[in-house]
């Protein structure tokens, strides 16, 4: 018992220290290249928040345990809408200025129901996988294009700006990056054995060690990105770090089972977890959108959203435990 708990322990912190290095490592390389800070902001910082989520799917499904990538992947997605945007809200309130943001909002949605319509049958396929992990790349695509048109004055770029390492040396950005890289890979493989260890032990599903566990470990990135961001007035970041991590959950993290492990969905993720997350992107949307101007997360709306968190999580320890 004492050691998947710590596997577990230490995977997370060298998963969360890692993807850190890895992001400024690459952010910097990118800068010295000459690449505008909007554009490494909204596809390499993106990418790297969500690079936990992403190895971890991988090295689980590798390992023949795709329910914990799937439950991974909406997991994550519930903990970045109520656990992570509830929890700097009720730190301190969000504006989005951003149109940029406005504009993913949709992308968002429509990424959430083109995945749901591929999982609609209860299997994950190696069509399906082939059709997420395209998206991704017409989503990056897409989101290049956005900010190469909004690069000169959209509010994003200038906080990006502040956030990019710009005194780091190539040489020293490579080695972060390659550092990063291979600490992504080991924690997270020491990560999914820990945890797969546990959900033996404890007698629980993969799933909702995917969907709990994990999915929190994984957000932590977010977490950490959007509080600080907040107490920086970089309201934007905070916003986006979610949206785009959100999208690449459905899209690169979802995706990768069913490439590599395809099969079926456990019926509790299209009964259960998948509307609790659709759900939950509804309202951030309708909160955030901002449809008569500047969109807001008040302090009251980040403290129901951390409501909701704590519900959905006992939700999945009564279906679990054979109580509802």
């Amino acid at each position: 018992m004492l050691v998947p708990v710590l596997a577990i322990i230490a995977g997370f912190v060298l998963l969360l220290w890692g993807a850190d290095r890895f992001v400024a490592g690459a952010a910097a390389a990118a800068r010295n290249l000459g690449v505008s800070p909007l554009i490494i902001g909204l596809t390499i910082v993106g990418f790297g928040t969500s690079a936990p989520e992403i190895l971890v799917s991988a090295m689980a499904s590798i390992n023949g345990n795709p329910a914990l990538a799937i439950g991974n992947a909406i997991g994550s997605n519930i903990a970045n809408i109520a656990l992570v945007l509830g929890a700097t809200a009720l730190v301190m309130p969000l504006s989005v200025h951003s149109e940029v943001l406005r504009r993913e909002f949709p992308i968002l949605l429509a990424v959430m129901l083109v995945a749901l319509m591929l999982i609609a049958d209860g299997n994950l396929g190696t069509i399906d996988g082939a059709v997420l992990l395209i998206g991704l790349v017409l989503m990056l695509y897409w989101i290049v294009s956005l900010g190469l048109k909004g690069r000169r004055t959209d509010a994003l770029g200038s906080e990006f700006d502040a956030e990019i390492p710009a005194d780091m040396t190539m040489g020293m950005a490579a080695f972060w990056f390659l550092l990063g890289l291979l600490l992504l890979l080991g924690s997270s493989r020491m990560l999914v054995w820990g945890a797969v260890e546990v959900a033996l032990l404890f007698g629980v599903s993969e799933l909702v060690i995917g969907l709990t566990i994990v999915a929190i470990g994984t957000s932590l990135p977010e977490l950490a990105a959007s509080v600080v961001s907040a107490f920086r007035r970089e309201h934007d970041i905070a916003i986006g770090n979610v949206i785009g991590s959100n999208m690449f959950n459905l899209l690169a993290v979802m995706g990768l089972p069913g490439l590599i492990r395809p099969g079926a969905i456990p019926d509790q993720v299209l009964s259960r977890d998948y509307p609790f997350m659709l759900v939950l992107t509804l309202v951030l949307f309708g909160v955030a959108y901002g449809f008569r101007g500047p969109g807001k997360i008040t302090r009251l709306e980040g403290g129901m959203l951390l409501l909701a968190f704590v519900v959905y999580q006992g939700l999945l320890f009564v279906t679990e435990t054979g109580g509802g």
